[in-house]
């Protein structure tokens, strides 16, 4: 079997890979019958040569392999026909604009298996860039706070080489005694609370965070049941029911509104759950949060400032509660949001390291061990030139009925 680590083609080039060199080589060692091949590239975070001296070739043409593994979408032109295809196709959600992509698959009679869908039995993804999301995110949200501010200058993520390189320059600012509210509970929130902690802030329960003053900056996470409440008045304890019926809730955010300071936004949110908080809420004089660090990025949705995906290059903007549109950061009226939707981008060598150990961990054994845990079979999207059962619900959407 043959595998071939290809080239990213999209635009803003991504320097992400699934594997680095150091991964690739502990691929090899435990699966010796496997053969690696790496396409060049120029832009990748790891060189050709890196991969040369640990022993792969590196090619122009990999079209000899048998599995193409890569991150971003690839471009339909250079999708090569019969192939098994590992990537994130952006489609599972009926993109309208990923819709060419997955019609040009089933064309070319290719087996897609989107990152995003390789998950365990009961339906956890086992691979993701979510933690390094969470990391830039919350830098990022922390240099937003400076240039809203003027009170410090953080450096862009990206031309840090690594996360120990961020914490460092987070440890040099003097964080004022404010309070930093944190909703998730996954991979994204895990990743932003590692640099809170790394900063020695101080995390306390979500009674004294409502409650108390604190002459420290401190930050609470919560999650789905500290800021959605029932509405029949019954008290909750157990997640799944609000998983189970997001309609029979209503969030209790603004409780957290009235005395955050600065919000980063590290959950999952489900479709026919409640927002966070409304435009109406962002009105509210009890509405407290000044700098909102969107890792979640779900734009015109629960959270009500993110308007839009922010940019690498032009990563915050703001936001008027009265006029509900975006200004200028630095407006005394705006709230600064910081939304950029490909944070994991800014930290490549990392995330790349990361992400090829979970790879390597879950997805590499399935072709060796006739595949015993279903990983492939739940998360191969296509075969013979159709959608297969579980993503037969895309077909209008292919079809352009949707």
């Amino acid at each position: 079997m043959k595998f071939a680590i290809i080239k990213e083609r999209k635009n803003p080039p991504d320097r992400r890979v699934v594997f680095s060199p150091s991964k690739l080589v502990e691929a090899k060692n435990k699966f010796p019958e496997a053969t690696f091949k790496v396409e060049a590239s120029d832009i990748r975070v790891f060189s050709d040569q890196e991969y040369r001296d640990a022993g792969f070739e590196v090619l122009q043409d990999v079209a000899d392999c048998d599995i193409m593994i890569g991150v971003k979408e690839v471009p339909i032109d250079a999708l090569i026909a019969n192939k098994k295809y590992f990537f994130f196709s952006h489609t599972i959600k009926k993109q309208p604009y990923n819709r060419n992509l997955l019609k040009a698959v089933l064309e070319k009679n290719i087996e897609l298996y989107d990152h995003e869908t390789i998950i365990n039995e009961k339906g956890f993804r086992l691979i993701g860039f979510g933690r390094y999301a969470g990391i830039v995110g919350a830098y990022n949200g922390f240099r937003a706070w400076g240039l809203k501010y003027k009170s410090w200058q953080l450096p862009k993520a990206g031309p840090l080489p690594n996360q120990q390189a961020l914490i460092k320059e987070l440890n040099q600012i003097e964080v004022p005694n404010i309070k930093i509210l944190l909703t998730g509970s996954g991979k994204v929130s895990n990743g932003a609370q590692e640099m809170l902690n790394a900063m020695g802030i101080k995390s306390v329960s979500v009674e004294n965070y409502l409650n108390k003053n604190f002459a420290e900056p401190v930050y609470c996470k919560i999650d789905v049941l500290d800021y959605n409440k029932r509405l029949d008045g019954n008290l909750v304890t157990d997640v799944f029911d609000f998983f189970n019926h997001p309609k029979k809730y209503e969030s209790d955010f603004m409780r957290f509104a009235k005395v955050s300071d600065f919000y980063i936004a590290g959950h999952f949110y489900g479709d026919g759950a409640p927002y966070l908080y409304t435009r109406e809420d962002v009105k509210s004089p009890d509405f407290n949060i000044k700098v909102v660090a969107d890792i979640s990025c779900d734009v015109d949705g629960p959270v009500a400032t993110t308007l839009r995906a922010s940019t690498i290059a032009d990563p915050i903007y703001g936001y008027d509660p009265e006029s509900e549109a975006e200004i200028d950061y630095n407006n005394e009226k705006a709230i600064a949001v910081m939304a950029v939707d490909n944070l994991p981008c800014e930290l490549p060598q990392d995330a790349s390291e990361g992400f090829g150990e979970q790879f390597l961990e879950h997805v590499i054994p399935a072709f060796y061990n006739n595949d015993k845990d279903g990983v492939l079979q739940r998360a191969k999207m296509t075969e013979n030139g159709t959608l297969t059962e579980r993503f037969d619900y895309l077909q209008n959407y292919v079809d352009g009925l949707e």
